[in-house]
């Protein structure tokens, strides 16, 4: 645990303490009942390896749908301590996070989730702006959910790293706009891009449904971002809009232009990796892989029972079906 504690020093100094303390505050939730029998599952299975557990995506954004699917991630200390054999907590390592599936019995329903595991030491790697794919700072820029921490060290150190994603989220995004834009325009953009570079081809409808969410909360931590990125960022008098200039050199932005056209390459490669090792950790893999595909494309597909019995087979088969069907853009 020393390790973590000079990782986040370093990084404390870098990061606005308001925009970290923001973190805290809109971080902090009460788990509902539901949300708490999933924690408390969780916690029996891994007991002290568990650091914090956090709670994002659609169901905490749009209302607890007890029909739908929770999502989780689950801090550990260490993928040996949580994963069931040697090649499970290798492949934790090598392609984090490995994602399983979980229900729990509330009352007289049947509370459904996926949980992600992680390494608080790969939660700070993949929020740092040293990190190329956007995985797991394009999501933790976005408000999540502490709903289980195992003291107030860990705490800080989930802060910070939400903090340090938005900041990584901002730096990485502004490039890519035009010379004056909008808050609501850098999100909406940088959702685009960060859905693009997944297996994620949502409407576009849907990207800024969460900004208009809560504009004000979005509006105050880009402000917060925008005094420790490495260009200046500049407000341009409006009577009707508040907009923002950068100045960004133009080889910065043929640059970023390169590296977003990488980045959405890899992320497909590394979507249907993850998938296809999904399969071999999350229960009815082929099921949930079709679920996924409906979910965030469209595109409902079926899966024979040859391809139930060899899921990885399945995922190659279905992502080539998908492409045809024109669900990956």
């Amino acid at each position: 645990m020393r390790r973590y504690g000079n990782i986040f020093t370093v990084v404390t100094m870098q990061i606005p303490l308001q925009l970290i303390s923001t973190m805290e505050q809109s971080s902090a939730r009460i788990p509902s009942p539901a949300v708490n029998c999933l924690v408390k599952e969780i916690l029996s299975r891994y007991g002290e390896a568990v650091q914090a557990i956090l709670f994002y995506g659609s169901c905490l954004h749009m209302g607890e749908d007890l029909d739908g699917l929770f999502d989780l991630f689950v801090l550990v200390d260490t993928y040996d301590s949580v994963n069931r054999n040697s090649m499970l907590a290798a492949l934790n390592k090598l392609l984090p996070p490995n994602v399983f599936y979980l229900e729990v019995s509330h009352g007289q329903q049947t509370v459904r989730a996926k949980y992600a595991i992680l390494t608080l030491t790969d939660l700070y790697k993949g929020t740092s702006s040293r990190w190329f794919h956007s995985y797991l700072w394009a999501r933790f820029c976005q408000p999540t959910a502490t709903v289980y921490v195992r003291d107030e060290k860990v705490a800080r150190q989930v802060h910070t790293a939400f903090a340090q994603a938005i900041i990584t989220f901002t730096k990485r995004v502004m490039p890519r706009l035009q010379p004056q834009f909008t808050i609501r325009k850098l999100w909406q953009k940088g959702l685009e891009l960060t859905y693009r570079a997944e297996f994620r081809p949502e409407r576009p409808d849907q990207q800024v449904r969460l900004f208009d969410a809560a504009p004000d909360y979005f509006a105050d931590i880009t402000r917060m971002a925008f005094a420790v990125l490495p260009f200046q960022v500049s407000a341009i008098n409006s009577q009707d809009i508040a907009l923002y200039s950068a100045n960004i050199s133009k080889p910065m932005r043929l640059t970023a232009a390169l590296t977003w056209t990488i980045r959405i390459v890899q992320g497909k490669l590394l979507s249907v990796l993850r998938l296809i090792k999904g399969t071999l950790t999350f229960d009815g893999g082929v099921d949930y892989i079709l679920w996924k595909i409906k979910r965030h494309s469209g595109v409902d597909m079926e899966a024979s029972p040859f391809l139930r019995r060899h899921p990885v087979f399945a995922m190659l088969v279905l992502s080539w079906r998908l492409f045809r069907l024109g669900g990956i853009r």
